[in-house]
């Protein structure tokens, strides 16, 4: 069974950083590079939306518009781990986030929540002064 374990949120003030992992484990006979895994926020009051996604066998990187310039999604395959470093952080930008695994969301649907089966418990990230 598939587990994710997300860390790193925190408070921070405008315009700082913060750096999110998400540890991956019982992967049994794959790898990490066999899923695509992806980060979710969810602000108070609001629906999760995608973040960003990194795609199995390439790691071609898909962001959200939001997350463009700002974000950037990397993976240690030998620590299956994905982080999102976050820059120029904004008090909008505050939010639970959460990673997801699925095998076959693609560049049209990676930020479709329904098509994931397996989720973190997500992370608290607050920016505020």
């Amino acid at each position: 069974q598939l587990q994710l374990r997300e860390s790193g949120g925190g408070l921070v003030q405008p315009g700082g950083s913060l750096r999110l992992s998400c540890i991956i484990s019982g992967l049994s006979l794959d790898t990490l590079n066999d899923w695509n895994i992806a980060w979710f926020r969810q602000a108070p009051g609001k629906k999760r939306e995608g973040v960003s996604c990194i795609f199995s066998r390439g790691g071609i990187r898909n962001y959200a518009d939001f997350a463009k310039g700002r974000f950037t999604l990397s993976r240690d395959d030998a620590e299956n781990t994905v982080y999102l470093q976050m820059n120029s952080l904004k008090p909008e930008d505050t939010a639970v986030y959460y990673c997801a695994a699925d095998q076959y969301v693609g560049s049209t649907s990676w930020f479709m929540t329904g098509l994931y089966d397996h989720w973190g418990q997500g992370t608290q990230v607050t920016v505020s002064n």
